[in-house]
């Protein structure tokens, strides 16, 4: 059994391991630059990945804007050197003292917030207005996920009341529609054509009335190529750049690459037809529900069940009397990438078969410095 995943010399790694493909990230990246129309209209969300040379890399491939869940990557983010930061998760309790010293401790970054409730953006307002700070916000549109953002058909009063309290920018919206997923890739370019020209209307409506609204993020990996067709405004995919077999198998239409695999290996042959991998949900993520991962070059086997530290698979019928012997290295690429990086301190960095660099999950921890 060959993959692309394979390295030339694993005796000595450590399993498990989360590998990164450096030549398969820059080709995800140039791929996802020439889907946007260029770098300078990508707005990527490091949550992926969450790793400072990461954002290096990407850095120097042009993208200058960057999208966050946690302080913690924020501040990665601009420690790396971003242009423009967005912190695009609702700022509650001591996260708005948190993320105002975050701004003043990098003053060549210009940091983004997000709000879809008058009463914090108040709080917030009143933070900033204390602390003589003008603070950039999108307001959160709910494109029909239901996590966050105020419904389409309130946003155009929200953001009125909001562009009027002190301390605070209104510049546009931040629209993630993670629900706009459909394998069909027709059927998705649709359901985002029609949210966006919602989404256009009511930016035509506010600026008709003076208020300013040009800032305006739209999508993720499923829906940003469409987005991209749709209308001019900044494109956020995350998991794209990475991959993982979830989109591989939902998303056919879209050309990106695995560029991970967890390197893990036989530890056993409890009963007949049966191996066991020391691939638990500690090192592999937990989500979606089903199957959490494909070996990479191996279709015999089927997963039976995991447990901490433990994946058990067993033969499939034709093939019994072909269980891996112990010891075995497979490479296994995980369904779901983003929760996955994680679970790890740092990944091995792979070129040509071989590790070349560790890249440090940066922002793995909730608090780096604020």
């Amino acid at each position: 059994m060959s993959t692309v995943f394979e390295l030339n010399d694993p005796s000595e790694m450590i399993s498990p391991a989360l590998i990164y493909y450096k030549d398969t990230i820059v080709q995800n990246t140039r791929l996802a630059i020439e889907m946007a129309g260029g770098a300078q209209r990508l707005w990527p969300h490091v949550k992926s990945h969450k790793m400072e040379k990461m954002v290096r890399l990407q850095l120097g491939m042009g993208i200058r804007r960057f999208k966050c869940a946690t302080i913690a990557e924020a501040e990665m983010t601009a420690a790396a050197g971003a242009d423009h930061v967005l912190l695009a998760y609702p700022l509650i309790g001591p996260n708005r003292k948190r993320y105002l010293e975050l701004i003043n401790a990098f003053p060549k970054t210009r940091f983004w917030a997000i709000g879809d409730d008058l009463e914090q953006l108040s709080i917030l307002s009143g933070y900033a207005v204390q602390r003589h700070m003008k603070i950039n916000v999108l307001l959160d549109v709910n494109m029909g996920m239901n996590r966050t953002g105020v419904p389409l058909q309130q946003a155009e009063q929200l953001y009125e009341k909001a562009a009027r309290l002190p301390g605070l920018s209104l510049k546009g919206m931040h629209c993630y529609d993670g629900n706009h997923n459909n394998s069909d890739l027709q059927a998705r370019l649709k359901q985002v054509r029609e949210a966006d020209l919602r989404v256009k209307e009511i930016q035509g409506e506010l600026m008709k009335k003076g208020i300013e609204c040009g800032t305006m993020i739209m999508g993720g990996t499923p829906s940003f190529p469409c987005h991209a067709l749709v209308t001019q405004w900044f494109l956020s995919p995350g998991t794209a750049f990475i991959d993982d077999a979830g989109y591989q198998k939902n998303l056919p239409d879209l050309s990106f690459e695995p560029a991970a695999a967890i390197l893990t290996r036989v530890i056993s042959h409890p009963a007949p037809g049966l191996f066991t991998l020391d691939l638990g949900y500690k090192g592999i993520a937990a989500d979606p529900a089903g199957v959490r991962g494909v070996i990479a070059g191996f279709d015999r086997a089927h997963a039976l069940f995991q447990s901490e530290e433990h994946w058990v698979f067993e033969m499939n019928p034709e093939h019994t009397k072909e269980v891996p012997a112990i010891g075995t290295v497979f490479y296994v690429i995980p369904t779901h990438i983003c929760p996955t990086s994680a679970l790890y301190p740092a990944v091995s960095v792979a070129q040509n078969g071989n590790i070349t660099e560790e890249w440090e999950v940066t922002a793995r921890n909730r608090k780096l410095t604020f």
